[in-house]
């Protein structure tokens, strides 16, 4: 993985950006907003598309560059004069350099007119990381998706039917990588039918090269200095050009709920409020059943979560899916009470022996340090506030999280209905509906069901999730324990005080099927707190504490074989066996046989102990599936995610056991 880097920027006499890279201006020295609004809006005839999309309609956005984010605002304040209240705006943007946010605060100075749009894209524009980030804002009616990175190295991993193209980035001649064929067809494969674009240059070569694309470029008179522009629309993928490979069926999408949009979704911890959440904001009805008296009672019910980031320097999906998922809980913890609620205080991962230490060294090199970065023992010591045995690698935007603060503030969208004694013990389907039963009582019904009961998803599907127990200790805080500033890692955690408690933990362990707390789990996370910190522990007195009288409380975690979570529509087993059984013969085939779904069922399980990180994330996965909008993940994670990989890799495992027979 390449590490990010942030726009390099001179400021002119008028305070207007500069790029050292590209040695070019972000916007017109005459009149950015006009030629924004001339050069992308007007031309894809956005305002009167925004006026005619019904309730529940949406536009699609797709952007080269995103600057500034001075497009995207104008486009945001278009959609605001004249859409409906129901309809959605979707916008899609790659930036290989993207500002700094002191940065696009000084930029968006420039525009008093467009503050009410700037104010709250700064407000989330937080833990923005290398590849997807997902920003939701005016309480989920405009989502903005960003692609950080390389645009021939972002673009082909979106999946997306975008509408209008805003073909921008600095000039052909400063940037000529921006402007080559094989972005064109990028554009081109990711086009919904009749999609418009347009672009500030005219130069003859780009037009012939986005002609040759698929889309039919016409040029039009220019604004101040630029005589011409060129805008177009997308006439179909050339004959002469092979057409882009198909999605394997396996994970294509479902087709789309013709129904009333109503959904169940079945378990109230933090996968079931983000499930519910998402869809509520896209104007789904939305009831929440939890089998509890109220939400967030199992591994989501902890006082204190760790928003920590176990990653790979190589880019595996798993670490993907923990960049975009960081930074979306992050930006969604901005709307919960900070100090009570969550802390971004920080959290330290300490270099406890020679190998972390090798891999700590590795990941600092991989991703930049506003992520992460390495420090030394004396650094560690003062930012963690306590005597420490090493340095370690330090993650300034994370901190912990009260994991039921931010399920109950999911359940508060509005369109959620939670309904707790709730449990569902079986699902049946009748009438285009699916049925919750408990016994004989019908619980509820809807068309759509999404199953984010961790491990008791096995009631319903059969996948491959194993249960893990781990449990928490609860230290009350003293005078001298207070000075922790920040959360430190070692084998487990500790992390600072929340209402006069500090949590310590977790333990693993995977045999034991019991909830009570225990005396010897206790003893072990205080060994735990000795291994992180001795002063620590001094401080708190963990040498005359007793474990048989400590406080806490054991939950179970529920994972995949593969640590990646599971998300997605759900296959029907049998005919997914009987329709791939050429995967057992030949692993490469791919058969052009639908997929036959289970309509309507959907899973968000599977987080393990990153469920704080993914979970979030993972709710508007499912909610772009069932919307069928762009995904908030790269394709290649989406489908590291989809429940249908255990039943291909089933098939072709089989194969290879008779072959080694």
């Amino acid at each position: 993985m390449n590490p990010i880097t942030h726009a390099q920027l001179d400021w002119d006499d008028q305070g207007r950006p500069h790029s050292r890279v590209f040695d070019d201006v972000y916007f017109s020295d005459k009149s950015g907003l006009e030629e924004t609004r001339y050069v992308f809006l007007e031309q894809n005839r956005l305002q009167e598309r925004f006026a005619a999309l019904p309730v529940g309609g949406r536009l699609v956005i797709g952007e080269t560059g995103f600057g500034t984010g001075l497009n995207f605002l104008c486009a945001w304040q278009l959609f605001a004069q004249h859409a409906v209240p129901g309809a959605r705006l979707h916008f899609v943007s790659v930036e290989k350099y993207p500002l700094s946010h002191a940065d696009l605060q000084r930029a968006l100075a420039l525009w008093p007119e467009l503050q009410p749009f700037a104010e709250p894209l700064l407000a989330q524009y937080i833990a923005i990381h290398q590849g997807f980030q997902r920003l939701v804002l005016d309480n989920g009616r405009v989502t903005l998706t960003l692609l950080i990175g390389d645009a021939l190295e972002q673009l082909p991993q979106l999946d997306a039917q975008i509408d209008a193209w805003f073909l921008d980035g600095f000039a052909p001649a400063k940037n000529p990588d921006m402007w080559t064929a094989e972005l064109f067809a990028e554009l081109a494969r990711l086009a919904a039918p009749g999609a418009t674009i347009s672009t500030f240059t005219s130069t003859g070569w780009v037009r012939r090269l986005i002609n040759a694309a698929g889309f039919k470029m016409k040029r039009t008179p220019g604004i101040g200095h630029k005589w011409e522009i060129l805008r177009g629309e997308f006439v179909g993928w050339p004959e002469d050009s092979a057409p882009p490979p198909a999605t394997k069926p396996w994970f294509a999408r479902p087709a789309p709920v013709t129904s009333e949009r109503k959904a169940l979704v079945i378990g109230g911890g933090l996968a079931g409020g983000a499930s519910a959440a998402s869809l509520a904001a896209r104007g789904w009805q939305v009831s929440l059943l939890e089998r509890h008296n109220a939400l967030a009672q199992e591994a989501s019910g902890n006082p204190q979560g760790v928003l920590y980031l176990k990653l790979s320097a190589h880019g595996t999906a798993l670490s993907q899916m923990i960049v975009a998922g960081f930074g979306h809980t992050r930006r969604l913890l901005e709307h919960l009470h900070r100090g009570v609620d969550w802390d971004g205080c920080g959290v330290l991962q300490l270099a406890f022996d020679a190998k972390e230490g090798q891999r700590q060294a590795q990941l600092a090199d991989a991703f930049a340090p506003d992520l992460l970065h390495l420090l030394d023992r004396d650094q560690a010591q003062a930012r963690a506030g306590i005597a420490l045995d090493h340095g370690g690698l330090f993650f300034p935007e994370g901190g912990w999280v009260h994991p039921p603060a931010l399920c109950e503030w999911q359940a508060r969208q509005p369109g959620v209905t939670v309904l707790p004694h709730h449990d569902v013990l079986d699902l049946r389907r009748a009438d285009g509906q699916w049925q919750a039963w408990d016994g004989e009582r019908l619980l509820a019904s809807a068309p759509v069901v999404i199953l984010a009961g961790a491990a008791e998803v096995q009631r319903f599907v059969e996948l491959p999730l194993k249960r893990i127990r781990g449990q928490i200790t609860r230290l009350p805080q003293t005078a001298a324990s207070a000075a922790l500033a920040t959360v430190v890692c070692a084998e487990g955690y500790v992390a600072p005080p929340r209402l006069g408690e500090h949590t310590l933990g977790a333990s693993f362990d995977f045999k034991s099927d019991d909830l009570t707390p225990s005396a010897a789990d206790h003893a072990g996370n205080l060994t735990m707190l000795g291994d992180i910190s001795q002063d620590l522990a001094q401080r708190l007195g963990a040498s005359s504490l007793d474990p048989a009288t400590l406080q806490g409380r054991a939950a179970f975690r529920c994972t995949s074989p593969d640590y990646l979570p599971i998300v997605g529509p759900l296959a029907d087993a049998a005919a997914f066996a009987e329709a791939y059984a050429v995967l057992r013969k030949d692993a490469r085939h791919v058969p052009d046989t639908p997929c036959h779904w289970l309509d309507g069922l959907y899973v968000n399980s599977g987080h393990g102990s990153r469920g704080l990180i993914t979970a979030p994330l993972s709710g508007e996965l499912v909610a772009a599936w069932l919307d069928n909008e762009p995904l908030p993940l790269s394709r290649a994670v989406a489908e590291a995610c989809h429940p249908s990989r255990f039943a291909v890799r089933s098939l072709i495992r089989s194969n290879a056991a008779k072959h080694q027979q």
